[in-house]
């Protein structure tokens, strides 16, 4: 099962797990970053890069929704976009997508840990 990134990282684009990943497989909402599950080799050099232990692999024990989240942001239509990523091939081709899942967008601090 790939890596997840969890709760943690909303409103914390620190950009260390992006510089570990030998994939590109790190995409940037507007408040998050999501593993693409496609495309993730599940090599585990982002654990490690993880400034505020976000990611784990597979669902995080205590909220597993995110694994949930983290596969719909790649699945289905993100705001303003009329088709799913699906598995665009590497994060810097798109950048900063400006956008996250409902999930992401409504997490607010208090609710992060």
């Amino acid at each position: 099962m790939p890596y997840v990134i969890g709760a943690q990282c909303v409103d914390e684009l620190d950009g260390s797990c992006v510089d570990a990943c030998p994939v590109d497989c790190i995409y940037e909402g507007a408040r998050k970053r999501y593993i693409n599950p496609l495309e993730c080799i599940e090599c585990g050099n982002c654990l490690p890069a993880c400034p505020v232990d976000a990611i784990t692999k597979g669902p995080p024990p205590d909220a597993p929704e995110w694994a949930e989240d983290n596969a719909r942001f790649f699945a289905e239509p993100l705001p303003g976009r009329t088709e799913p990523l699906d598995s665009p091939g590497g994060a810097s081709l798109l950048g900063p997508l400006g956008v996250d899942t409902e999930l992401a967008a409504s997490t607010g601090k208090d609710q992060t840990g």
